[in-house]
């Protein structure tokens, strides 16, 4: 396969291009959760987007995703789109999926030649603790929240199935790794 001027294959630009679609999926299956607020599957495919493709074509995949979404797609939860969506309260999220989830997570596990449940879902958990931070970070500032109000609504609701999709992605890259050749 070709290796464009950045040094990524073909391949991984379309593996790139598939976790950004997934991602976009992700946001359309929710799981109603006690009260109000549902539980989208986009982080399951974050924290898979940064472990199975690595940390430049795992945030690069993000990148896409957020970038699409920018240019007025409706891939954000709920149907949500363009650059007020990026730069609202949620917007520090979609950051932290690139940094955080793709960005990270990957290069965290590419720090082991062959890593185990463990590592992987530790890997993902830190990438996790960047996508709150940087979303609490801006859910505080744009919604005018202190900090502990920010992580009542921005992080509590969502432990759990965050964990869940965390145990369900290091299963899920621990399966399909030799498959998946960037």
């Amino acid at each position: 396969m070709g290796r464009a001027a950045t040094g990524i294959s073909t391949r991984g630009m379309v593996f790139a291009a598939i976790f950004a679609a997934l991602t976009a999926v992700g946001a359309f299956i929710a799981i109603p959760l006690i009260g109000l607020v549902p539980i989208s599957l986009q982080t399951l495919f974050v924290h898979l987007a940064g472990a199975l493709l690595g940390s430049r074509l795992g945030a690069l995949s993000q990148f896409i995703y957020v970038l699409v979404g920018v240019m007025g797609l409706p891939v954000f939860a709920g149907g949500a789109s363009g650059l007020g969506v990026l730069l609202g309260p949620r917007g520090g999220y979609l950051i932290g999926f690139i940094i955080g989830g793709g960005y990270l997570t990957g290069r965290l596990v590419e720090r082991r030649k062959k890593p185990g449940f463990l590592w992987i879902a530790i890997s993902c958990v830190a990438g996790l603790v960047v996508i709150y931070i940087l979303g609490v970070l801006q859910l505080s500032i744009v919604a005018d929240l202190p900090v502990t109000g920010a992580l009542a609504v921005g992080v509590v609701p969502f432990l759990i199935g965050d964990a869940i999709k965390i145990i369900a992605a290091t299963f899920i890259t621990l399966k399909l790794r030799g498959m998946i050749k960037v």
